[in-house]
C-alpha cells in the first residue's frame, strides 16, 4: 500500500500526484465507450458544480502525465458506476465491503474491510490530504482523489459500500467514492454531511456511513432517485450500525440489482449484529473490532473459495482520538498497525506535544 502525504492548493496536489504517476512510468490507457464517455461528461458537469475544488485537482493529474482532462475526469466518475470493461471486460462491478460503527462505554469505533479483485491490491493507497480551504483527513483509496473511507480532523468517519445498479438507471453526478471525498472535505459532523448528501446528485446505488466522534451515526441508502437515511440499532451497552452491499430497509431493496449476488452480504452484516447483540465486543474495544474483521466470529473476510476475490485492507478508526489502525492485507495474515498522521497533524495544531514528523511516501 502507497503512504502519501498532499498540501496545498487542489491543482498542485493534482501536479504532484500526477509527476509520481510519471516518475513511476505509470500509464492509464483509457477504454471507454460512448455510454461511459457521455455519462462522464455530464457527471463532471455536476461535479463542478458541487465541487469544484475536485475538478481542479483532477485537472492537475492529467496536466502533469499529458492526458487530456474531460476522458481522463469521465474515467474517474465511471469508477464503481459504470465501469464494467475494467480489467479484460468484467461484465459487471464486482466489490464487497463491510462498514459499521458503533458506540460503546463512551467511544465511537469504526470498522472496515475492503474487499476487491486482487489486482487492486497493488495499487491502494492510504492518504493524508491537508488542502487549502478544507478539512485535512485521512482517506484510504483503491483509486486516487476519490475513496471508499476515511476520517477527517473533526472525527468525522465517512465510508460508501457498493450497490450494484441497472446500466439503464444509472444517471449523472457522483459516483460513491468522490460522495466519500466530497463529504470528508466539507462536512464537520454527521448532521452537516446529511445536509450535504440530502442535495447532491448520485449516479447509482451506493450505502455511505456516517458516524461522528459525538456518537452520531447514520447510513443512507442512496439511488439516482431516492435518498434514505437509516438510524443506528440499540444493543445492551451502546448503538451499531452496519452497512454491506445490499440495501436493509425495506423499502430500497426493490432498487438493488444485484439478485443476490453480492458476496454473502446478507450473512456478513447478520454476523456484525449478532456480535454486538450477542456481546462478543467487549471493553477491549479495539481489539475485539479486529477479531470480529478478521472473522473470529463468523464469515466476514474469508473468500478461500473466490479465486479473484479478497480482502484487501481492513480498517479500525478510533474517531474520538482520530487514530487509525490498518491491515494491509487479508486480516487473519497481516497485523493491525497504527497510523497515528492524523491524529499526530491534529496535535499539532491544537499544541500538543505528541506530533513527529510526517514519514515519507512510502510503499510497504
Amino acid at each position: 500500500m502507497y503512504h502519501l502525504r498532499l498540501k496545498g492548493s487542489h491543482y498542485e496536489m493534482g501536479v504532484k500526484r500526477g509527476r509520481i504517476f510519471k516518475k513511476g512510468g505509470i500509464s492509464f490507457p483509457l477504454q471507454l465507450d460512448d455510454f461511459q464517455l457521455e455519462h462522464g461528461r455530464r457527471s463532471e458537469e455536476r461535479l463542478r458544480d458541487f465541487f469544484p475544488e475536485v475538478c481542479e485537482e483532477i485537472q492537475g493529474v492529467s496536466d502533469a502525465i499529458g492526458m487530456d482532462y474531460l476522458p481522463f475526469a469521465s474515467w474517474m466518475l465511471c469508477m464503481g458506476c459504470c465501469m464494467y470493461n475494467l480489467k479484460q471486460n468484467i461484465p459487471a462491478e464486482v466489490r464487497g465491503c463491510t462498514a459499521f460503527a458503533y458506540v460503546s462505554g463512551g467511544r465511537t469505533i469504526y470498522g472496515r474491510n475492503n474487499d476487491l479483485p486482487p489486482y487492486l491490491r497493488d495499487s491502494c493507497k492510504s492518504e493524508i490530504y491537508v488542502p487549502e480551504n478544507g478539512n485535512r483527513f485521512h482517506i484510504t483509496t483503491s483509486s486516487f482523489i476519490n475513496g471508499e473511507e476515511g476520517l477527517n480532523e473533526h472525527g468525522l468517519a465517512v465510508a460508501m459500500t457498493f450497490v450494484m445498479t441497472d446500466l439503464k438507471k444509472i444517471r449523472a453526478g457522483f459516483n460513491s467514492c468522490f460522495i466519500v471525498r466530497y463529504l470528508l472535505e466539507k462536512a464537520d459532523h454527521t448532521e452537516q454531511a446529511l445536509s450535504l448528501l440530502k442535495d447532491l446528485p448520485v449516479a447509482s446505488n451506493c450505502n455511505i456511513l456516517l458516524a461522528d466522534r459525538e456518537g452520531k451515526m447514520a447510513v443512507v441508502e442512496c439511488t439516482p432517485l431516492a435518498k434514505r437515511v437509516r438510524g443506528a440499532e440499540n444493543f445492551d451497552n451502546g448503538c451499531i450500525l452496519c452497512t454491506v452491499n445490499s440495501f436493509t430497509s425495506d423499502e430500497m431493496k426493490p432498487y438493488d440489482d444485484a439478485g443476490g449476488d453480492d458476496y454473502d452480504s446478507a450473512k456478513r452484516y447478520q454476523v456484525v449484529m449478532d456480535s454486538f447483540s450477542s456481546g462478543k465486543i467487549r471493553e477491549d474495544y479495539l481489539e475485539t473490532t479486529k477479531q470480529l474483521l478478521k472473522g473470529d466470529y463468523g464469515f466476514m473476510c474469508q473468500y478461500d473459495h473466490e479465486p479473484d476475490f479478497e480482502t484487501v485492507w481492513s480498517s479500525v478508526f478510533d474517531l474520538d482520538n482520530r487514530m487509525v489502525y490498518r491491515a494491509e492485507g487479508d486480516p487473519r495474515k497481516k497485523k493491525f498497525l497504527r497510523d497515528s498522521r492524523l491524529h499526530d497533524l491534529k496535535s499539532r495544531k491544537c499544541g500538543g506535544q505528541a506530533a513527529i514528523p510526517f514519514p515519507r511516501e512510502s510503499k510497504r
